[in-house]
């Protein structure tokens, strides 16, 4: 794997319904006592859930909580921990400022933890959110399942490393609301930022596997694909609407298309769980824009879909009929709950062709939201198309369904599919 792979695979949320913005610093040393704890908890369990916590530390044959998800890095293995309230083997034992060590500095009772524990970002996450997250471990059901080992070599797995990475590239960010800016743009940036640690898939990575500051949100390759910039900037050239955006964290899914792989992962388990303020803060903050009324909200315009002459003796055509039509429609309009529709789709109409490689190289698994959203699994064709067809395939999507007019090239795919073999 290359430096900028994952490292931490989920930009999942830990928030809470409220709308606290103090600095990450406390001094309690003690759980805290609330009148209404049973308040406290739910709210608790609004964070864990926002956060994709089940999603990094829960496996499909595992209990709640229990840990043994594996993640990749350039180093070796990494399996997450059981954190449910176990007392043997998960943190059932922390007090209150063992918990907060471990979730805002990287420091469990038994050592630092790697960075794949995105504490860089949850630093910023304020004394309200820690004390309610607290609450509500303290009393998940124990796990019994036991910790996986990592499969890290020497020198990484001398956790008295850390020690100097921190030193070096973990800068103890706080939180500090933008003074010109609505509060619920400043809500969406204590998400973002903080928790919902979202640059630490979708911002670059330097030498040292530390997050480039000085490229928030621009995008970095993780797991085999394209995490994608998204900056306000980069998502208004692709013409994400304040609507289409809202919708798709919602929901998983909107007119710019679906999300699939790790993407899938934090809507199903986190964005999905959202309140709509919470949501509507996010898409505000991302997009850097006020939440528009009712009605100055227009509708994209639709254009034809209908193939002309000059689309169907592009050399794409005819592989596009063969492979990609049963599912998406001889005008690519999509099939309910089979496929996306692929007009304006936001990772065909990306500059960017990684991702459009990497899926049509690789395919996508099964993805399934409830009975009334799902949607069948795609095949890869890394056997069955060539380079050339490839390409090929790739400029028809573009000049059919997107405002790209570029041609793709061999070599342009050949370089991802070197970089998809190497990774």
């Amino acid at each position: 794997m290359k430096p900028s792979l994952k490292i931490s695979v989920v930009c999942g949320l830990l928030l809470s319904s409220g709308a606290v913005y103090a600095e990450a610093s406390s001094t309690d040393t003690q759980a805290p006592l609330s009148e209404n704890m049973a308040q406290l908890i739910a709210q608790g369990k609004y964070l864990a859930a926002a956060g994709d916590c089940s999603g990094c530390h829960t496996i499909e044959s595992g209990q709640a909580y229990g840990g043994g998800r594996a993640f990749d890095t350039p180093f070796g293995t990494l399996y997450s921990t059981n954190i449910s309230s176990d007392k043997q083997h998960g943190i059932g034992n922390y007090s209150y400022q063992q918990f907060v060590d471990a979730v805002r500095n990287g420091v469990a009772p038994k050592g630092n933890l790697y960075p794949a524990m995105p504490y860089t970002s949850y630093h910023r996450i304020n004394d309200h959110d820690m004390h309610a997250l607290y609450a509500y471990f303290m009393q998940t059901k124990p796990a019994t399942q036991p910790n996986r080992e990592n499969g890290i070599g020497f020198p990484f797995n001398i956790r008295m490393g850390l020690k100097v990475w921190n030193l070096v590239a973990f800068d103890k960010p706080t939180f500090t609301p933008t003074a010109d800016k609505t509060p619920l743009w400043n809500r969406g940036k204590y998400l973002v930022q903080g928790l919902g640690h979202c640059g630490e898939c979708h911002t670059p990575r330097n030498f040292m596997m530390a997050t480039e500051q000085d490229h928030p949100l621009e995008g970095a390759v993780v797991n085999y694909l394209n995490a994608p910039n998204i900056t306000s900037k980069n998502l208004t050239q692709e013409h994400w609407t304040f609507n289409n955006l809202a919708q798709f964290l919602k929901t998983g899914q909107s007119p710019k298309g679906t999300a699939f792989n790790d993407m899938f992962i934090v809507e199903k388990h986190s964005l999905t769980q959202l309140n709509d303020h919470d949501i509507t803060a996010i898409t505000s903050y991302l997009l850097n824009q006020a939440q528009p009324s009712q009605s100055a909200v227009s509708q994209p315009k639709l254009t034809s879909l209908v193939a002309s002459q000059f689309d169907t003796k592009l050399p794409g055509y005819r592989i596009y009929m063969d492979k990609c039509s049963g599912c998406h429609g001889q005008n690519g309009q999509g099939t309910p709950n089979v496929a996306p529709a692929l007009q304006n789709n936001a990772t065909i109409e990306n500059s960017n062709i990684f991702n459009t490689v990497a899926v049509l190289n690789n395919g996508i698994e099964r993805q399934s939201y409830s009975q009334e959203q799902t949607y069948y699994a795609m095949p890869g064709y890394k056997n069955s198309l060539n380079n050339q067809q490839m390409a090929d395939l790739i400029t028809y999507l573009h000049k059919r369904f997107t405002t790209q007019m570029t041609t793709t090239t061999v070599k342009q795919v050949a370089d991802i599919k070197k970089q998809l073999a190497t990774n």
